[in-house]
């Protein structure tokens, strides 16, 4: 069963055909000046392993996550016909499946959605949802550590980062360090918190250097966190004053457990959903590159990037630059670009929520030598030829050389004549090669299912190779459209080629999801 594609390259020859779209461009501002906070607390924990034994035994239940709609609209809610529409059919991806296995379920986790994410380190795979930290090794898929409620790595911590879990978790493998990085959202009285800590060692069920940084009363929501030379950069929804927040911190004090700083910019009431870039493959960026956060532009037609350089000894030095914009084909958000419910599963489902407003974790950067890339993906409306609700919207943007400002490499748009994609991830591995996973269902047969494609550079341009589907749902999601509200597409750093994929689906018809891992590499790379 082949759910894609469908996808009319963006090819470059066709620029001339929505150039005619660009957007005035929008002044370039340098911020200076931050506001610089430092970790309430900071402290190292016992090993995980001896954590966890030691561990109540989670409440039963399942806690519903609040809502991540935006604000307001930022952007353009008009229908505008889309020209990346792929109608094309490629042969069958060039990969093969390695390992394919269920985790962590929503009995488990005790939440919904499971804000699925995951990470592949050197021998180990760690995997986190609301609320539950799980780690496998790599090899086997073998468990190592079973699913443990996340703040038990802050037991004996103190405060809100040891007594509760707010969600939004992200794992991640710092390949430079060798370590793991895991933060959380915390908001159960008062300040609000994002708990950050890093492993010590390159075992995940090690001891942990532990943080708690304060936004004070704004709600620092929907926290995404990447991998950066110089700083771990976070962005934030900021509920309170209204608008995305990027911040930077202190990595290389907290690979040492000391004490840490967190640098951050308040942009302007336009931005949303910000996205910093996340360090995959072995070469580094440019020495001194900034981190590039990015975003979905105020149009139907542009993506926005603005670059954080953070200075921690002299903080004042820090500069938050843009925004930079990037014309891109013309797309039409999804759900009216509330981030609403709009998409449909076979009866007795329950309407699902798209998150239509904002580009999907992870904004995934790799330099290339000659060039660097960023590959990205969001929700948007099917184009023509489509009954589906929601298709998936993907780019590559390059920097030649590495150095130099981004544009627009390739684009295209994934949709199935009856089937939404959509919640996807994307990622590149060291040959160029990218892989894309999403969630699939129809209106009315397909039940919630997991698949992924990708594309090998010889493809012609902003087309991806037929799909393939790993976990076929048996059930649909009932009593709650919250769905979500991202998946995880990683690379393993050891040969930088295979790709481990996480996402939701479901075995039977209710709220029990279902994590499944699927780890696959294309048959070039080697």
């Amino acid at each position: 069963m082949k759910y894609l594609p469908a996808v009319k390259t963006h090819n470059l020859l066709l620029a001339s055909c929505w150039l005619l779209l660009v957007i005035p461009a929008l002044a370039e501002n340098v911020q200076r000046n931050p506001n610089v906070v430092y970790d309430l607390k900071h402290d190292v924990s016992l090993p995980l392993s001896v954590l966890a034994k030691n561990a109540p035994p989670p409440k039963p239940g399942m806690t519903e996550m609040r809502e991540h709609r935006s604000p307001k609209h930022f952007f353009s809610i008009s229908n505008v016909p889309d020209p990346v529409v792929q109608t094309e059919v490629l042969p069958d991806v060039h990969t093969t499946n390695l390992l394919s296995f269920d985790a962590i379920t929503g009995v488990q986790g005790g939440a919904i959605p499971p804000d699925t994410n995951g990470s592949v380190g050197s021998t180990q795979y760690v995997l986190i949802t609301n609320f539950d930290y799980a780690v496998y090794d790599k090899t086997t898929g073998n468990t190592i550590l079973p699913p443990t409620r996340i703040n038990v790595i802050w037991s004996g911590f103190g405060g809100q980062c040891q007594t509760n879990n707010g969600g939004d978790p992200i794992v991640l493998w710092d390949k430079m360090a060798q370590r793991w990085l895991v933060e959380q959202l915390e908001y159960f009285g008062g300040p609000n918190l994002v708990c950050v800590a890093v492993s010590t060692t390159a075992d995940a069920t090690g001891s942990y250097n532990r943080y708690s940084f304060s936004f004070g009363s704004a709600l620092p929501d929907y926290p995404h966190i990447s991998v950066w030379p110089d700083a771990y950069y976070l962005a934030v929804n900021s509920f309170g004053q209204g608008f995305g927040q990027p911040c930077a911190l202190d990595r290389n004090a907290m690979l040492a457990g000391t004490a840490a700083a967190m640098v951050c910019f308040s942009p302007n009431s336009a931005n949303f959903g910000f996205l910093p870039s996340d360090v995959d493959g072995n070469t580094l960026p440019p020495a001194g590159a900034p981190n590039h956060f990015l975003e979905i532009g105020n149009n139907n037609t542009s993506l926005k990037y603005f670059d954080f350089h953070v200075d921690f000894i002299n903080t004042n030095n820090s500069t938050f630059t843009g925004p930079h914009t990037i014309t891109v084909p013309a797309f039409t958000v999804l759900c009216g670009g509330g981030g609403g419910a709009c998409i449909h599963q076979p009866s007795p489902g329950s309407l699902l929520d798209a998150l239509g407003d904002r580009l999907m974790y992870r904004n995934a950067y790799r330099n290339f030598g000659d060039h660097e890339s960023m590959v990205v993906a969001h929700s948007v409306r099917p184009g023509g030829g489509s009954t589906a609700d929601a298709a998936t919207r993907w780019y590559e943007l390059r920097a030649t050389p590495p150095g130099s400002a981004f544009t627009l490499y390739q684009a295209g748009t994934l949709q199935d004549k009856k089937m939404s994609v959509w919640m996807a991830s994307v990622a590149m591995d060291k040959q160029g090669n990218i892989a894309l996973g999403a969630s699939v269902v129809s209106s009315t047969t397909v039940k919630p299912t997991i698949g992924y494609t990708g594309r090998i550079p010889s493809d012609p341009l902003g087309k991806m190779e037929s799909a393939k589907l790993v976990a076929k749902g048996a059930g649909v999601q009932t009593g709650t459209n919250r769905w979500g509200d991202y998946s995880s597409m990683s690379v393993d750093s050891s040969d930088d080629c295979t790709f481990w994929y996480a996402q939701e689906y479901y075995k039977a018809n209710g709220t029990n999801w279902i994590i499944h891992i699927n780890s696959f590499k294309f048959t070039s790379c080697n």
